[in-house]
């Protein structure tokens, strides 16, 4: 534990302790000696002004809140070794998985973060160059398009916008009170209610064109209701579940397959032949086609037969474009 993070511990532990802690105490909490204890209680009077003082009844250092004006607070921006180090690898993270992405929000942040990491000597960079993201089938969309879509969460507005549906390629005004953003397979979406359809809807991000915040206030609606209707099915399309699908996988795709996590109420078994059963809801079928059709041979679907239908129109259709 260097300087700084005794500073921040000695912090935490007089603001929790009521009646003050002793030194042994402190020395304890700072990881030190007695003599090293004393020098940073010092240093927080001297140079932070730190209401510290020595309780003799107690026998104890504590704050007193009588000498500052309400409770104290250590001065700027503070972190641990740690927490600084998460910070920047936090933000190179960000970056590797979404380039541009609140750059000009998140940059002042970032010099003030490695002016301290500099100063104190911390290996920055370290930990986020050792750690490797790899995105697939990312779609970029216009940094300010994200700017105006959490502006609006935040702030509990209104958002209008053009959106070019994905299947019919038509752009028609869209006016949402949004309730969430979502991150789902490496790109981004926004939950909200359409006041035009009067439902629920997911938009894609990059589908969003000239967005403006409205003076109005959003509709927001309970957890609980957009969980029910969006929360349910498969898929970042969810909506509220049609049916349930049963799959049996190879008894060697198995070993992938009964590690993964396809829907937060999946039920699973395992099959006296080896084989690996796996349930869960869904509604919409596109997506869920998709993901089945990607283990191609390995995988049966058992049930429901419209969803067996929909895979077996594709694979037919599938072979006829080779013939």
């Amino acid at each position: 534990m260097d300087r700084f993070d005794r500073i921040y511990a000695l912090h935490k532990e007089l603001g929790a302790a009521r009646r003050g802690r002793s030194l042994q105490q402190l020395a304890t909490a700072l990881e030190c000696d007695v003599s090293t204890a004393k020098r940073i209680i010092r240093a927080m009077r001297d140079y932070l002004g730190a209401p510290i003082v020595y309780d003799r009844e107690l026998r104890a250092y504590r704050y007193d809140h009588a000498e500052a004006t309400g409770t104290y607070e250590l001065p700027g921006l503070w972190f641990t070794g740690d927490e600084l180090l998460a910070l920047v690898s936090s933000h190179q993270l960000l970056q590797r998985i979404q380039p541009g992405l609140l750059d000009r929000e998140l940059e002042p942040l970032r010099q003030r973060i490695e002016k301290l990491i500099d100063h104190r000597q911390l290996g920055r960079g370290r930990l986020s160059a050792r750690v490797r993201i790899l995105t697939s089938h990312a779609r970029r969309f216009a940094p300010e398009v994200f700017r105006h879509v959490a502006t609006a969460l935040a702030q509990g507005q209104q958002l209008r916008f053009d959106y070019r549906a994905r299947g019919s390629d038509a752009v028609a005004a869209r006016r949402v009170s949004p309730q969430r953003l979502v991150h789902y397979r490496d790109n981004w979406y926004l939950d909200a209610w359409d006041h035009h359809r009067e439902a629920l809807r997911t938009f894609a991000l990059e589908r969003m064109h000239a967005p403006q915040l409205q003076a109005e206030a959003s509709l927001e609606l309970a957890d609980a209701d957009l969980d029910r209707a969006l929360g349910g099915g498969y898929g970042i399309f969810a909506g509220v579940p049609v049916a349930c699908a049963v799959l049996w996988f190879s008894a060697e795709r198995a070993r992938w397959v009964a590690d993964e996590i396809w829907h937060p109420e999946q039920t699973s078994r395992w099959l006296p032949d080896g084989r690996f059963e796996l349930s869960f809801p869904y509604s919409a079928t596109p997506e869920l086609t998709g993901d089945i059709l990607r283990h191609g041979a390995e995988v049966e679907v058992r049930a429901p037969p419209e969803l067996r239908q929909a895979v077996t129109g594709a694979l037919r259709s599938a072979l006829g474009v080779y013939g």
